[in-house]
């Protein structure tokens, strides 16, 4: 009986590798088969291998293409007339076909891995099995030929079928290769909403220490890919495998900080998770709702009712963002900015014209809006009961920021009628006392946008600043 049941899974199997040769051809570029083409003419195996297979199995097309192919990588430049040596060491070779690069790679078997993240040299072999059995995960080590069809030992169809992520082999030893493979598991798991094996998370919880030897430029790639996805909330796994302590654990103590507040029910880090969710899928924006509290574990205090308060939080967030964002690399305009929205985020704004020019002329026109995207998101992932008013609020003050952008209300020194030079004119030289005139006036301005015409500001330089 299990013999007639394990026949019939592999016919079912193979009847969907079939239709799948068939169903893949449809999202093949002409350029990356006739890079396909020409090696196999030349007389050279070659299969799309990776993520692009993957992507094609799951019915969507790839971003990017990449080549397993016996040809040496001299071969493969022999053959072609526009190639980059991108990882000629290993055996990677991109190939320019058009406007379409396809990185071409010999199969290869890989060396020692001392430093549990690169091999300390590579092999070049002649069996694709062999080649496919080196790599991360049974889902990407499907390979895929136009004249050949699927080649899958290690039933990645199945595994891609079914959503779920394996390692190829012993998942302890793929992790010790290479660790970045565990933020990988985790990171396919947000991105492709497939389950990630309980024996690879175990394996990942076993090894979370190894995390340590990857730079930290990758595990920014790799996070900000988890925060971008369409499933964040996934980045809870890097939690539940010790990841966390290892690359952020300032943030892990987040999910063990309740907020016994009426306006949360969750704890600040699951809050900070679905606030993700509720803001666009942009980086800069992502981090700056993962980090926007971390700072309340530090700034936590109860009140005589039991109720919990979190006063300073954002000076503590702003404070640990940095931190982190310098740990981990991130480029200094994207901290800047970033930096900013964190600090303000809990800034109260009133819906007056007034207040909402001052609030502009403080933080920058340019970053106003997300401001307003991040207090949107943090109030949907507060409690639901108070969440109508306050996104009303928001939409309140979003009009007010469009009549203000519609009359082209003064909001900065530059959009001012006058000037250092006008002020030099009228008999004004000195030049802390030009400063201290103009912010002056600009204060008027900001708060009675009609006053910003020439002989307006005039009138009251004269009256106010020559008696």
């Amino acid at each position: 009986m299990k013999s007639g049941r394990k026949d019939k899974v592999k016919d079912e199997m193979n009847k969907l590798k079939d239709r799948l040769k068939d169903e893949i051809l449809k999202f093949l570029p002409f350029q990356v088969c006739s890079v396909i083409n020409k090696l196999e003419d030349a007389g050279y195996e070659a299969y799309l291998v990776g993520g692009c297979t993957r992507d094609m199995i799951m019915g969507k097309e790839p971003k990017d293409w990449d080549v397993t192919t016996i040809a040496k990588p001299d071969e493969i430049k022999k053959l072609f007339d526009k190639t980059i040596d991108t990882g000629i060491k290993h055996g990677t070779v991109t190939v320019l076909w058009g406007d379409t690069k396809v990185e071409v790679t010999t199969y290869r078997v890989d060396g020692v891995y001392s430093d549990n993240r690169r091999p300390a040299s590579v092999g070049f072999i002649s069996s694709l099995t062999e080649d496919l059995s080196r790599r991360d995960f049974t889902m990407n080590a499907v390979a895929y030929s136009p004249r050949r069809g699927i080649v899958d030992p290690f039933n990645g169809v199945r595994d891609i079928k079914g959503k779920i992520i394996k390692t190829v082999g012993d998942p302890d030893q793929r992790f010790n290769e290479d660790a970045l493979r565990m933020l990988r598991a985790v990171r396919f798991s947000a991105e492709l909403d497939f389950k990630v094996e309980d024996n690879v998370l175990d394996s990942i919880r076993k090894n979370s220490h190894l995390i340590e030897k990857v730079s930290s430029e990758r595990v920014r790639e790799e996070l900000t890919r988890i925060l971008v996805s369409e499933h964040p909330i996934r980045f809870i796994l890097l939690r539940d495998t010790h990841l966390l302590q290892h690359i952020l654990p300032e943030f892990e103590i987040c999910f063990y900080t309740i907020q016994n507040n009426p306006y949360h029910i969750y704890n600040v880090a699951v809050h900070s998770l679905h606030a993700i969710e509720n803001i666009p899928p942009e980086s800069m924006l992502r981090w700056v709702m993962l980090l926007h509290d971390i700072g309340k574990p530090l700034s936590k205090s109860v009140d005589e009712n039991g109720v919990d308060h979190f006063y300073g939080h954002s000076e503590k967030s702003l404070h640990l963002a940095m931190n982190i964002f310098n740990r981990l690399k991130f480029p200094s305009a994207f901290i800047k900015r970033a930096g900013k929205l964190i600090k303000e985020h809990d800034r109260v704004i009133e819906t007056t014209c007034k207040a909402v020019r001052r609030a502009i002329s403080s933080l920058g026109d340019d970053i106003f809006l997300d401001l307003l995207k991040v207090k949107e998101a943090d109030i949907k992932a507060q409690n639901p009961e108070f969440m109508a008013d306050r996104l009303t609020k928001i939409e309140n003050i979003k009009s007010l920021y469009r009549q203000i952008k519609e009359r082209a209300d003064c909001l900065s020194m530059k959009d001012m009628a006058i000037n250092g030079d006008y002020l030099i004119n009228l008999g004004i030289t000195e030049g802390r006392e030009i400063g201290r005139i103009l912010n002056e006036l600009f204060e008027m301005v900001i708060d009675n946008p009609e006053l910003n015409h020439v002989d307006k500001l005039k009138e009251i330089v004269l009256q106010k600043y020559f008696k």
